[in-house]
C-alpha cells in the first residue's frame, strides 16, 4: 500500500469515518513499527470531518467532483516516510493539502506543504505537465481564502468554496490507481546517493541530472581510462564546478563503475581520494566500507615513504584545488619531512601513480572557490608544475578555460562535459550558487533580482537574530520528516557567538564526531538534528543539509559598502587571509538542499550585515509574505510553475 486511504471523494462521503481510521493507523503501523500517537490519530479525525463535511458539499454543488481521487498520507517513495497530510486528484489538477490544528500559521508550514507540492511537480512521473496547487488548511482558522504566494491558505469552512473556484478543465480525470503507482525520482542526498552506488542500487532517472549530462561525463572518463590503459598513456582530468554541481558523486561513480567494467578477476584499480577528513569520515561509515573512500594524506605517506606503487592506476582526488602546497606538507606531512623531500601533494601523487611504468590516470575533482585552509591557495597551478616536473609526457582533459594554466602539457584536450554548471543540490534553484557568488563579492544590487528568482523556485533564505526562532523553524518544517537533516554551521574563526549558545570554539569542534553528526537518526542526541553540537566550515565542506542554519559571527562583517575580516593572529604564509574568510563563509552558505537561514547576533556592530541581507532578497523568517484574498486568479502564481 502506497497511502493511509485512498478513493474518490464520493466514496470519502460515505464510507464510515472509523473505516478511514482503521485503515490509516494499519499504514502507520506497517510503515513505522509502531503505533500512532494520539495526537496524530486526533489529527487525522480532525481531517477526515473537514473533508467529509467539505466534499458533501462540493458534489452538491459540482456532481462532476463525485469522481475526484483522494489519498491520505500519501508516502513519497525514496523519502522515507514523507507524506502529505491529503492529495486530491481534482479532474486534473493536484492540490496537495496540509492540516494544521491551528488558528493561524507559521513560515515553516507555508515552506513544508510547498515543499510537498515543488517536490511531487517535479519528480512524480504522472504529476509532471499538472498544475500542482499547495494548500494549507489550519483548521481552527475562520475567515476567507487567502494567498501567501504559491500557498493558498484555506480555512477548513471554505474548502468546498476553493474547490469550486477552480478553473474548469476539459482535461480526463487523472486516474488514481495509475497516479499512486507512477514512478517518482526524487534528488537523492550525497550520503544516500552514496550508498545506492555502492550497493549496486539504481539512481533515480533525474530530469535534472541528465540536464546536467552527469552520465556523459562519466563515460567520457571511463572512455579515458580505457585509452589510458591501451595506449599506455598518462592522463589528468580536472572536472571543475560550483558547489553542489555534483563533482563528488560523479567521482564516486566512476570509480564504482570502471570496477564493473573490468573483467573477470582482474584487480580493482581505481580509489576515491579525499583530503577532506569530515567527507571521508562521513561516506566510510556509511558505506560500512574502507575499501573505495580513502583519506588522501594516509595514501600519500604510505607510497611516498615507502616508495612503492600502489595497486590502484585510477585515482580519483576530491577537491583538487586545495591540495596543500610544499610548506604545508612539510609542516603537516611529518614524516615525509623527515625525507627532506618537500614537495607539494599533486606532485607527489604524480611521483607515485608514475611508478606504474606503464599507465595511470588522476581525476581531479575541482571546486570553485573553496580553498579555506592555509595552504591550499596555490590552487591548480601545483598540478601543471607536478606534471612540468615529470619525466613523462601527461595529456591533459579539461574545460576549455584551464587550457592556459596547462602549459606543461603534451596534449590538452578542452571538454566541455569537464565542467559541471548546474546544481543538483539546491533542486530546481539554479541561481542560489550566483546569488552566493554576488553576495561575497559585494554585488549586493544585483542580489535582489536573483533572490526573488530563487524564492520563486522553491529554495528558501532566511534571516532572523534570534537563534531560538531559527530552531523552531526547522524543527516545524520537517515534524513528522525523520530522513531530513538540519543542524547549526558556523565559521571556525567567529569570536562573538558562544555567548548565543553556538560552540564553535576549537575544543568543542573538534570533539565532533562528523559521521554520528550526519548519519545518524535524527532523535539521536548525537544527531545534527539535535541542534546541539556545531559543524564549521572544515566539517561541512563536500557535505550538505536539507536546511542549515548558518550562524554569522563578526569574522566577517559587511561594514561601509564592503565586506571586512578579521586578520588572522600567530599565521604565516598566508597569501590572502581576507579570500579565505569568503570562501569558508561560501561553504557554509552552499550547504543546503532546501534553503538555509542566517543568525545575525543582535550586536551593534553587526546592524550593517544585517541590512546587507536584506538589501539582497534574504527575508526575515517572520516577515508576512504578500497575502492576497482569493479570487478567480488565485492560481496565477501556480501555473507559472507548471
Amino acid at each position: 500500500m502506497f497511502c493511509g486511504w485512498n478513493g474518490s471523494v464520493e466514496e470519502l462521503t460515505k464510507i464510515s469515518g472509523e473505516e478511514i481510521m482503521r485503515s490509516l493507523i494499519s499504514f502507520y503501523r506497517e510503515s513505522s513499527g509502531e503505533n500512532p500517537a494520539a495526537t496524530q490519530t486526533d489529527a487525522w479525525e480532525d481531517s477526515i470531518q473537514v473533508l467529509r463535511e467539505q466534499f458533501a458539499v462540493l458534489i452538491r454543488d459540482m456532481p462532476t467532483a463525485r469522481n475526484w481521487g483522494l489519498a491520505f498520507e500519501y508516502e513519497l517513495p525514496r523519502e522515507g516516510g514523507r507524506r502529505p497530510d491529503a492529495v486530491v486528484l481534482a479532474g486534473n489538477r493536484i492540490a496537495v493539502l496540509e492540516f494544521k490544528e491551528k488558528q493561524s500559521w507559521e513560515q515553516a508550514d507555508i515552506d513544508q506543504v510547498e515543499a510537498y507540492a515543488r517536490d511531487i511537480r517535479n519528480y512524480h512521473e504522472a504529476s509532471r505537465g499538472h498544475l500542482v496547487i499547495p494548500v494549507l488548511v489550519p483548521t481552527r482558522r475562520k475567515g476567507e481564502t487567502e494567498r501567501l504566494e504559491d500557498v493558498v491558505v484555506v480555512p477548513p469552512s471554505q474548502l468546498a468554496r476553493f474547490f469550486l473556484s477552480l478553473p474548469t478543465s476539459h482535461e480526463s480525470q487523472l486516474d488514481l490507481s495509475d497516479w499512486l503507482m507512477s514512478d517518482y525520482a526524487p534528488l537523492p542526498s550525497l550520503v544516500e546517493a552514496a550508498r545506492r552506488i555502492f550497493n549496486s542500487e539504481p539512481l533515480p532517472q533525474i530530469k535534472r541530472a541528465h540536464s546536467a549530462k552527469v552520465d556523459e561525463t562519466i563515460r567520457y572518463l571511463l572512455d579515458v581510462a580505457d585509452k589510458a590503459e591501451k595506449q599506455k598513456e598518462w592522463h589528468l582530468a580536472l572536472i571543475t564546478g560550483v558547489p553542489g554541481a555534483g563533482k563528488t558523486l560523479v567521482g564516486l561513480r566512476f570509480v564504482h563503475e570502471h570496477h564493473q567494467e573490468l573483467s573477470e578477476g582482474r584487480a580493482k584499480t581505481s580509489v576515491f581520494l579525499s583530503g577532506n577528513g569530515p567527507l571521508v569520515t562521513v561516506l566510510q561509515d556509511a558505506l560500512k566500507s574502507t575499501i573505495f573512500v580513502q583519506p588522501m594524506h594516509n595514501f600519500i605517506k604510505q607510497y611516498w615513504m615507502r616508495g612503492t606503487a600502489p595497486k590502484e592506476q585510477v585515482l580519483v582526488f576530491d577537491e583538487a584545488q586545495r591540495a596543500w602546497d610544499a610548506e604545508q606538507v612539510r609542516e603537516h606531512h611529518k614524516g615525509v619531512a623527515a625525507s627532506g623531500e618537500w614537495r607539494s601533494e599533486p606532485e607527489m601523487l604524480v611521483n607515485i601513480v608514475e611508478r606504474h611504468h606503464e599507465w595511470a590516470l588522476i581525476v581531479g575533482l575541482v571546486g570553485e572557490g573553496q580553498e579555506i585552509y592555509v595552504g591550499e591557495e596555490a590552487g591548480l597551478g601545483q598540478w601543471n608544475t607536478a606534471i612540468a616536473r615529470s619525466r613523462l609526457p601527461w595529456v591533459v582533459h579539461g574545460p576549455a578555460r584551464l587550457a592556459g594554466l596547462f602549459t606543461a602539457a603534451s596534449e590538452y584536450h578542452s571538454e566541455d562535459l569537464l565542467n559541471l554548471t548546474t546544481s543538483l543540490r539546491t533542486h530546481l534553484a539554479e541561481d542560489v550558487q550566483e546569488w552566493i557568488h554576488k553576495l561575497l563579492e559585494g554585488k549586493i544590487a544585483e542580489c535582489k533580482p536573483l533572490a526573488d528568482t530563487i524564492f520563486a523556485q522553491g529554495f528558501r533564505m532566511y534571516l532572523t537574530q534570534s537563534l531560538d526562532q531559527a530552531e523552531r523553524y526547522v524543527q516545524t518544517r520537517y515534524s513528522g520528516e525523520p530522513q531530513k537533516r538540519f543542524g547549526l554551521l558556523a565559521s571556525s574563526r567567529a569570536k562573538n557567538l558562544e555567548r548565543y549558545g553556538v560552540r564553535n570554539g576549537f575544543e568543542d569542534t573538534r570533539k565532533l564526531r562528523q559521521a554520528k553528526w550526519y548519519n545518524e537518526p535524527s532523535d539521536s542526541p548525537e544527531s545534527c538534528c539535535a541542534l546541539e553540537a556545531v559543524a564549521t566550515e572544515f566539517d561541512a565542506q563536500g557535505l550538505e543539509l536539507d536546511f542549515p542554519i548558518v550562524c554569522w559571527g563578526d569574522d566577517l562583517k559587511w561594514s561601509n559598502s564592503k565586506w571586512v575580516s578579521k586578520p588572522y593572529r600567530g599565521k604565516k604564509n598566508i597569501r590572502d587571509p581576507h579570500m579565505l574568510r569568503l570562501n569558508s563563509y561560501r561553504v557554509l552558505l552552499s550547504r543546503g538542499r532546501d534553503g538555509f537561514v542566517v543568525f545575525v547576533p543582535p550586536e551593534p556592530e553587526m546592524r550593517e550585515t544585517v541590512s546587507l541581507f536584506i538589501d539582497a532578497g534574504v527575508r526575515w523568517i517572520s516577515e508576512p509574505n504578500l497575502i492576497t484574498p482569493v479570487d478567480g486568479s488565485h492560481l496565477d502564481c501556480a501555473e507559472r510553475t507548471r
